[in-house]
């Protein structure tokens, strides 16, 4: 009797619908999914060689702060610059577009889920794009000028007393370090999302996380160890910053978990 008060106090407004009436609602929407990403794609491809210059810009700032002048970026394959080209433009249209892929999928599972339920997905839903710009941002504006000055310094100038060593970095290698780093610095920072809804669904509480601080402070130096470059700069770059954002996950935690995890 009591689920029955609760569904009545808290309606799914949703209609009745035949099966193929969900599919063809499920069909329009991931053709606006796929309109939208193909848009963004032609979008990127034109301005391909502008974003692959704010993504080499970093390297760009360090290379002629040191050598005083221009430096280049090459390539060893007739096709590589091309296809360098259609992976800047297929990363550029995943991020734009994706908010139109999180809007319709949004739109279909929506009106089968409780006015309860929509409320607590909706701050998730809020947090977890703007972390990932966090991480990204994190990753472009900090971690890589001083990772790209770490590897640089290896460098070995003509007339030091042996076979000068200087770079020539490959556009196709330089854009995948960039685009794996941007995604695993993005991907982390979704952490406290992660940690605050399995909480809130009851799987982990607030005590287990308190009690797990240290081992999840081993865990994040493993795992920036193994998504990052092997330099201590992008590492401690990207534990330290998940230590902080596991202290924000518990204060998360405590506002929304259930109320006999406080008591608890």
């Amino acid at each position: 009797m009591a689920s029955d008060t609760t569904n009545d106090d808290d309606p799914i407004n949703d209609k009745p619908m035949p099966l193929m009436d969900h599919l063809k609602e499920l069909r329009m929407r991931v053709l606006w999914s796929v309109g939208a990403f193909i848009i963004a794609f032609a979008f990127c491809y034109y301005f391909s060689q502008q974003i692959y210059a704010f993504l080499a810009q970093p390297l760009a700032n360090i290379l002629s702060h040191q050598s005083g002048g221009e430096r280049r970026m090459i390539f060893t394959a007739l096709y590589e610059a091309f296809f360098t080209y259609l992976k800047v433009a297929f990363f550029g249209a995943v991020f734009i577009s994706f908010p139109i892929w999180a809007t319709q999928l949004w739109l279909f599972i929506a009106p089968g889920l409780y006015r309860s339920e929509k409320r607590a997905i909706y701050p998730f839903l809020l947090a977890s794009p703007v972390l990932f710009v966090m991480g990204a941002a994190l990753a472009y504006y900090f971690i890589f000028p001083l990772a790209w000055q770490f590897f640089i310094s290896f460098e070995t100038p003509p007339g030091s007393g042996g076979i000068p060593i200087q770079l020539e970095a490959k556009v196709g290698e330089y854009l995948s370090l960039v685009m794996h780093m941007i995604l695993a610095f993005g991907i982390a920072f979704q952490m406290p999302v992660l940690l605050t809804l399995l909480v809130k669904v009851g799987i982990v509480n607030v005590a287990t996380l308190r009690k797990g601080r240290r081992y999840a402070v081993v865990a994040m130096f493993v795992v920036s160890a193994v998504i990052t470059p092997p330099d201590i700069i992008s590492q401690i770059g990207l534990a330290v910053p998940l230590i902080l954002l596991y202290e924000l996950s518990i204060f998360a935690a405590r506002w929304v978990a259930p109320k006999r995890d406080d008591d608890a």
